[in-house]
């Protein structure tokens, strides 16, 4: 049961990585009542729009324009209300001192409980690495007493949980957590459909979580699992027993 008191960040490198890979428990966290915060780096102009650039006369403004329109359906398809664009240069990304005092200071913000964002190996797409490495880094700064921000307070290390990738065989990906999303997951696809820059992945992304659906069922027991969504974890689990 999802308590709804939980903090949840998401931080997706380009504009619809949130979708594909964890949109339907993200809707779920929202749909539970969970405070739930996007931070979406950039719009993927450079690198994730290629069907808008095959327009005659195309601008940089313009892809921007159109992926902003679909992030904001796509937010909305899935409940999420507190989303920011930061405009980030994709293809390659950069993080600099300024861009990670920026996470940090948004860490301390939202307090999360759990973060949400891209596993540490993603083949063909080094901008997923970096954001990665990116967060992992700025949660740690943020936990730290002697990382002094103005107007900020120590948060807790949260829990980080990584998302698969888009060729998980060819990035070593093995699930260390499968969520169920069937009650979400018309959400899902509706965010899904909402990016015409990238329509050939939706089809692709839809039977993925119907694949780990089959492996929530066989993992489980549970019958009713029929969609799921598989993430890595950055830490162990933690408790007073084995569950």
């Amino acid at each position: 049961m999802i308590d709804p008191n939980t903090n949840l960040l998401v931080v997706s490198a380009h504009a619809a990585d949130f979708v594909w890979r964890g949109g339907g428990t993200i809707a779920k966290y929202v749909k539970h009542g969970a405070n739930v915060h996007l931070v979406i780096l950039s719009y993927g102009a450079r690198g994730e729009s290629n069907d808008l650039w095959n327009l005659e006369s195309q601008t940089l403004e313009n892809v921007k324009a159109i992926r902003r329109s679909e992030i904001e359906a796509a937010a909305k398809a899935l409940g999420v209300e507190h989303y920011e664009i930061w405009d980030f240069e994709d293809y390659h990304m950069t993080i600099t001192p300024e861009r990670m005092d920026r996470l940090v200071r948004k860490i301390r913000e939202v307090r999360p409980h759990i973060i949400l964002t891209h596993g540490p190996k993603d083949a063909f797409n080094p901008d997923h690495e970096t954001v990665s490495r990116y967060v992992f880094e700025a949660s740690v700064l943020s936990t730290s007493n002697g990382v002094r921000m103005e107007g900020t307070q120590t948060a807790k290390q949260a829990k980080i949980f990584g998302f698969e990738p888009h060729q998980p065989e060819i990035s070593a990906f093995k699930p260390d957590v499968i969520v169920d999303i069937t009650e979400t997951y018309e959400q899902k696809w509706a965010a899904m459909n909402c990016f015409k820059a990238q329509g050939h992945l939706i089809d692709y992304y839809a039977a993925k979580a119907a694949l780990r659906g089959n492996h929530a069922r066989r993992c489980s027991g549970i019958g009713r699992y029929k969609y799921a969504e598989a993430f890595s974890r950055f830490f162990p689990l933690v408790g007073e027993e084995l569950i």
